[in-house]
């Protein structure tokens, strides 16, 4: 199985529409495997949409991801559409990922789903966007959406892998039953086996095979050890979890976190380092040196 590295603009080393530019240059010229964008519509930090065409325009080789974009809420004809136009314009370079609902209770009405109907939105929407890349013309009636004969013109030649964020119960099975991979966040090396076994054994409920090597992690990279803000913030996500595994701090506790993923089957990773404004330049040289000689 491949084991790919790429570099996160969110989370909490968030980067500004000043910054892009530079940076994905940099990307490119390293040779950097990927450049992963979050959704953070309150903070100071590009949209994924818009950086994943700006950042696919100005490389050749550079993958571009979406870790992640909030689904519900948004009208999936169109997100459907957006998604053909780049993936044929920058075959087999754009990574969709897609998120129930964003992180910050306050950002949740600009995305509006009827009341207590988030998830069937989500799943509505996401078999539309699918059936919307994978068929010529669509008719589908739904609870939420209804289509008739609609097609996107162009579609991608390669079908498109839809993954899906999130890490409860019922989102576990619903990447089982729906979706292409998973993109996890902050949960231990156990409990990303437990969700993996738990996706494979939904998909075989569903008839559905997910790719071994299509089990993701954004992993959260310190350089000071983190404040009691943060920790208590993962403590909140998973109390069970020893902080120290999911924020390593340093490049040889990044190193020893990715080894014991890898291990039980993770083998996709998204760096979101946290570094003070202006570090980028001196952490992706060191980012290439430190952590991408462990792809193969």
């Amino acid at each position: 199985m491949k084991v790919r590295i790429g570099i996160g603009f969110g989370g909490f080393g968030g980067v500004a529409p000043g910054e892009f530019v530079a940076l994905v240059d940099r990307l490119e010229k390293l040779e950097i495997d990927s450049l992963w964008l979050s959704e953070q519509l309150s903070q100071p930090a590009v949209a994924p949409f818009a950086g994943l065409g700006f950042a696919l325009g100005r490389t050749s080789r550079l993958k571009v991801g979406m870790g992640v974009t909030i689904l519900p809420g948004r009208n999936p004809v169109l997100v459907a559409k957006e998604l053909a136009s780049l993936a044929s314009l920058a075959p087999r370079r754009v990574l969709p990922v897609f998120g129930l609902a964003p992180g910050r209770d306050a950002d949740r009405s600009a995305y509006p789903v009827p009341a207590g109907r988030r998830a069937a939105v989500f799943d509505e929407a996401l078999t539309v966007v699918r059936l919307l890349l994978s068929e010529p013309r669509v008719t589908f009636h739904g609870e939420f959406f209804d289509l008739d004969e609609i097609g996107l013109g162009e579609r991608p030649a390669r079908p498109l892998d839809l993954w899906l964020g999130g890490a409860a119960p019922a989102a576990l099975r619903r990447i089982g039953r729906l979706g292409d991979g998973w993109l996890a966040s902050l949960v231990s090396p156990e409990r990303a086996a437990a969700g993996i076994a738990e996706i494979r054994a939904s998909a075989a409920d569903a008839g559905r095979h997910i790719d071994d090597d299509h089990y993701g992690l954004s992993l959260r990279l310190a350089f000071t050890p983190p404040d009691a803000e943060t920790l208590a913030a993962v403590r909140r996500r998973d109390p069970r979890a020893d902080p120290a595994r999911l924020l390593p701090v340093g490049w040889a506790a990044a190193r020893a976190a990715i080894a014991e993923y890898i291990a039980v089957g993770v083998t996709k990773f998204v760096v979101h380092p946290a570094i003070e404004p202006g570090g980028w330049p001196a952490f992706l040289d060191s980012f290439v040196a430190e952590l991408a000689p462990l792809e193969n």
